[in-house]
C-alpha cells in the first residue's frame, strides 16, 4: 500500500494541453475516483500514474518514493483495463499467475496465491478455462484477480465496468469494493459513470479540461457542488439562471437569499461569496414537487408539463417554467399523490434550502 502525491503534472499531445498543472493527494488505502466526460484528462492522468505516459512536468510520489521517472514495470502497480487485456492463449490460472512468474515467485507460492485469488473472485471451478469460454463478467473477475494477486502498492482501474450490462456492473461494483477494502490497497478508479463514482468512492475528483473542477466526498459533491458543471455532472441537476435580490444583512449571515424566477420572489441559500445579481440555482429533480395551479404552495412558480415518464419507483416529468427553461422533476412512487400529464398547468415548488451558486 502507498499514498499517492501528484505535484503540478502537465501533459500535452501535439501541442494540445491535456493535463495542466494538476496536483492531487490520495491517502494510503483510499478509493479515489477520477470522474468526468470523455476528453477531460482522467485516463491520461491514470496513465501518467502507471508510467505509460511520461509527464512533461511535475512529480509523482508513492509515499516518499519519487516515481516520476521510474519505468512502469518497477512501480509495483496492479492495472485493470477496460478491455480486460487477458492472454487469450492462457487459462484463468495462467493469466492470474503471469505477474507472479514474472517476479520470480516460487512455484508452490504461486499455486497458493493464485488459488486464493481465483477463489476470492468466485472462479475456482473455472481455473482451466480460456477467456473465450467465459462471459464478460467472468473475464473482468479474472483481470481483477490478476491485478490483486501480486499485492501491488497501488491499484489502477480504467473504466473496468463499461463493457458489462447494468446488472453485472452493479454486482462487480460490490466484488471490487469487497476485495480492495479487504486488501486495503490504494485504488484510483477512472469512470464517466457518476452512479459508479458515488456508490464506490471515498473521494471523487471531478475533472474538466485537464484540471480538477472539484474534489470531495460523494456527499459533498452531490449536496454542495461548487459550479454548474459539477452540479450537472453529478446527479444531473437542473441549473437555472436566476436574479438575486439585494441581501438583507440579518439573512445574509445565515446564508439565506432571495431570488427572482419567472417573475416571482423565492427563497434559497447563497453558496458563493461573489457579487452581482446574476446567479445559478441548483435544483435536484428529486427535491422539487408539483402541485395543481390553484393549490396553496410556497416557493413555487407556474409551469406546464411537457413530458411524463413512468419508471416504476418514480415518475419523471419534463416541465417548462412560465417565462423560463425546461427542467426535470422526479416524484417518487411513495410521495406521489397526483398524476399530471403533458399539457397540464402546474406549479413547481422549490425547496427553501435550494443552493444558489455563481455563474
Amino acid at each position: 500500500m502507498a499514498s499517492i502525491r501528484i505535484e503540478g503534472i502537465k501533459k500535452e499531445f501535439s501541442g494540445n494541453k491535456v493535463l495542466e498543472d494538476l496536483s492531487l493527494r490520495i491517502p494510503d488505502g483510499a478509493f479515489y475516483t477520477l470522474l468526468g466526460p470523455s476528453g477531460c484528462g482522467k485516463t491520461t492522468l491514470l496513465r501518467c500514474i502507471a508510467g505509460f505516459y511520461e509527464m512533461d512536468a511535475g512529480r509523482l510520489l508513492f509515499d516518499d518514493d519519487d516515481m516520476t521517472r521510474v519505468p512502469t514495470h518497477r512501480r509495483d502497480i496492479g492495472m485493470v483495463f477496460q478491455d480486460y487485456a487477458l492472454f487469450p492463449d492462457k487459462t484463468v490460472f495462467d493469466n492470474v499467475a503471469y505477474g507472479l512468474r514474472a517476479r520470480g515467485v516460487a512455484k508452490p507460492e504461486i499455486g497458493r496465491r493464485v488459488d486464493r485469488a481465483i477463489g476470492s473472485v468466485g472462479l475456482s471451478s473455472l481455473a482451466e478455462r480460456y477467456p473465450a469460454q467465459m462471459s464478460g463478467g467472468q473475464r473482468q473477475r479474472v483481470a481483477l484477480a490478476r491485478a490483486l494477486v501480486i499485492r501491488p502498492r497501488v491499484l489502477l482501474m480504467d473504466e473496468p465496468l463499461s463493457n458489462l450490462d447494468a446488472k453485472m456492473r452493479t454486482q462487480m461494483r460490490d466484488v471490487i469494493l469487497d476485495l480492495v477494502q479487504e486488501a486495503r490497497i490504494t485504488t484510483v478508479f477512472v469512470t464517466h459513470d457518476q452512479e459508479e463514482a458515488l456508490a464506490m468512492s471515498d473521494r471523487i475528483a471531478i475533472m474538466d479540461r485537464g484540471r480538477i473542477a472539484q474534489l470531495g466526498t460523494p456527499e459533498e459533491l452531490y449536496g454542495m457542488p461548487a459550479s454548474a458543471y459539477v452540479a450537472d455532472f453529478v446527479g444531473s441537476a437542473n441549473t437555472i439562471p436566476v436574479s438575486l435580490e439585494p441581501a438583507d444583512p440579518s439573512a445574509a449571515e445565515s446564508g439565506k437569499a432571495r431570488y427572482r424566477l419567472c417573475g416571482r420572489l423565492l427563497e434559497g441559500v447563497r453558496a458563493y461569496a461573489g457579487g452581482g445579481e446574476n446567479a445559478i440555482l441548483v435544483a435536484r429533480p428529486e427535491e422539487l414537487s408539483l402541485a395543481a395551479p390553484d393549490a396553496a404552495v410556497e416557493n413555487a412558480v407556474p409551469a406546464s408539463v411537457v413530458r411524463r415518464q413512468y419508471l416504476g419507483f418514480k415518475t419523471s416529468y419534463r416541465v417548462r417554467l412560465r417565462e423560463g427553461p425546461e427542467i426535470r422533476v422526479d416524484l417518487s412512487a411513495v410521495n406521489r399523490t397526483t398524476d399530471f400529464h403533458p399539457g397540464d398547468p402546474v406549479q413547481v415548488s422549490f425547496p427553501a434550502h435550494g443552493r444558489i451558486i455563481g455563474e
